[in-house]
């Protein structure tokens, strides 16, 4: 018999009266991994069936000793970059990709990827990002690029619009999916996935044939269109923060333990089945894919290389929170100033009072004095809740304490950031004895946090043309500085998981499980030592709000269903 077959036997099966005891030869040849599971026999006649006991099968390269049969190769690295533009400044505004992101990023962490997730970028930001989204990727690495926003196609080739695109936008203002996927196969990656959350109309104005990098010969991509050829994608616009059409299908299956393609046609089924999206919006999926690789697939961790360490250090910079902060002021007034990350270009910092003298009756710390190159709507900024703030997604379930009042400032587009991040705490408070306020300011730098380290509002150099780009040499890691260590550090996968030291050039792990990092995501408050019990700061690990069906979502009034 061939090495690559395998041969199963079972015995002792009884029928009737009479025992009958049976050798039963089963050959499946062509054996691959995707064999291995469990097995039964059944025999029956005209008046009796049996089972045999359940026989679990394992394939592996010690069970099959032929040269030529292969073990498939997983993943050596799992890395997402997702994109979400909504607030266009000369065309239409979406709503639904703030959701799609934030919902994507949570579930892509559990199946272990390395994400960054970043809204509302102009077209230098894009292509930054996109570079820096390379650097991570290497030979056997699973790269995953997710855009929501508006889109076209022409000639084949489709272009992601940035946010401040001309109303006569072409394909100089816009990024070319394919020659993304020409530079990830540069990069020898075991599985490029490339989901599309756009519409796909030809696009009028652009005249120009767009020639790409020539794409190599592989079997390893998969595109996921959230519709057809010359057709539109859809958003339902509600008052509520609620997914697209897409990623309402997609969050259900993501996670199934499927070949991708597998994974992506029963959500083009689950699509065609309801009511509001059929004649209107149908998922296309284009693949080569020929081996059986699914998003859950496990990353090999045997072999810890230094392009492994610098992807690692590459990801983790991008997702750093400032330390948390403790703040004496001159009247005896205890300050913490927390963080959170909503998204990799959007944080929220809280202001807690945690101690204060009994003479002072009431007090709080408002922030304010901040950078022009963030965005921070000031009718938003010190707010007693979340949702006040501006905050749709992180939602707390629980104050702290009554006597522990807290203030929220949400920041945006971080990317668009040049210096460290200053601002200035302003305390005030009034003693028991006084009527008028008192006043005490504290200027407070925390540093680059999350994206702005990697300043993706500059111009990034051409990529380098190389024969072979599979080598570490490859990470041309001009962001920062990669600290030179002939060890190997295991890092996590999610944001919160992160202390970055800019002085020493070290990351180290604060996780203390293996669950930890595989968690939605809950954002990061990174405590100070100088008080005992922190309050914890929580978010919803869902969106608010329920699955999508036929009798919610009624398109008679068509003012509320809105195309990409």
């Amino acid at each position: 018999m061939p090495h690559n077959y395998i041969k199963i036997e079972l015995f002792s099966y009884f029928f009737s009266v009479h025992e009958i005891v049976l050798c039963v030869c089963v050959c499946i040849p062509c054996v691959t991994t995707a064999h291995r599971g469990q097995y039964k026999c059944r025999i029956f006649n005209l008046y009796h069936e049996a089972c045999s006991d359940t026989a679990t099968i394992t394939i592996g390269p010690s069970s099959i000793t032929d040269a030529s049969w292969v073990e498939i190769d997983r993943a050596t690295d799992k890395v997402a970059l997702l994109i979400g533009n909504m607030n266009y400044l000369y065309h239409t505004q979406l709503c639904a990709p703030i959701a799609d992101v934030h919902e994507l990023t949570n579930l892509l962490r559990q199946m272990d990827f390395k994400v960054v997730s970043l809204l509302d970028l102009n077209w230098q930001e894009m292509h930054s990002a996109v570079t820096e989204f390379l650097l991570l990727l290497d030979k056997g690495v699973y790269g995953l690029l997710y855009f929501a926003g508006h889109g076209y196609e022409n000639y084949g080739n489709s272009f992601m619009v940035p946010i401040d695109a001309p109303s006569s936008y072409t394909s100089e203002h816009c990024l070319c999916v394919q020659n993304i996927l020409t530079r990830m196969q540069e990069k020898e990656t075991g599985l490029n996935v490339l989901l599309l959350d756009m519409c796909r109309k030809r696009n009028l104005y652009d005249v120009v044939i767009v020639q790409p990098g020539l794409l190599k010969v592989t079997a390893n991509i998969v595109f996921g269109y959230a519709t057809c050829a010359d057709a539109e994608a859809y958003e339902v616009k509600r008052e509520d923060v609620s997914n697209g059409i897409f990623i309402s299908f997609l969050k259900r299956r993501v996670c199934e333990d499927e070949k991708v393609t597998v994974m992506l046609d029963r959500v083009a089924e689950d699509m065609g089945r309801c009511e509001i999206t059929r004649g209107r919006q149908a998922l296309e999926l284009r693949s080569n894919l020929s081996e059986r690789r699914s998003l859950t697939d496990r990353i090999q961790t045997a072999v810890c290389s230094a392009s492994h360490s610098a992807r690692n250090l590459q990801w983790a910079v991008a997702n750093v929170l400032p330390k948390s902060l403790c703040l004496q002021f001159d009247c005896g007034v205890k300050v913490q100033l927390g963080f959170a990350a909503e998204f990799s270009n959007i944080m929220v910092i809280y202001s807690r009072i945690l101690e204060k003298p009994p003479e002072i009756v009431s007090c709080c710390a408002q922030l304010t004095d901040f950078p022009e190159d963030v965005d921070i709507d000031l009718k938003k900024s010190n707010q007693e809740t979340l949702l006040e703030a501006g905050s749709l997604l992180l939602v707390r379930e629980d104050l702290p304490s009554p006597e522990v009042p807290s203030l929220y400032t949400r920041i945006r587009c971080l990317q668009r950031l040049k210096r460290e991040l200053t601002f200035t705490i302003c305390l005030h408070y009034t003693y028991s004895n006084m009527d008028d306020e008192v006043q005490e300011r504290q200027p407070v730098t925390v540093g680059k946090p999350l994206v702005s380290k990697l300043n993706l509002h500059e111009p990034r150099p051409p990529p380098a043309q190389s024969a072979s780009s599979s080598s570490s040499s490859s990470f041309g890691l001009d962001s920062f500085n990669v600290p030179e260590s002939s060890s190997c550090a295991s890092f996590g996968s999610a944001s919160s998981a992160w202390s970055y030291h800019a002085q020493s050039g070290q990351i180290s792990s604060r996780n203390q499980s293996t669950t930890s990092f595989r968690s939605a995501n809950i954002p990061e408050e990174t405590d100070s030592k100088c008080f005992d019990a922190p309050q914890p700061l929580v978010a919803s690990k869902s969106l608010p709000h329920g699955q999508i069906n036929d009798t919610k979502y009624k398109f008679s009034d068509m003012y509320n269903f809105h195309s990409h």
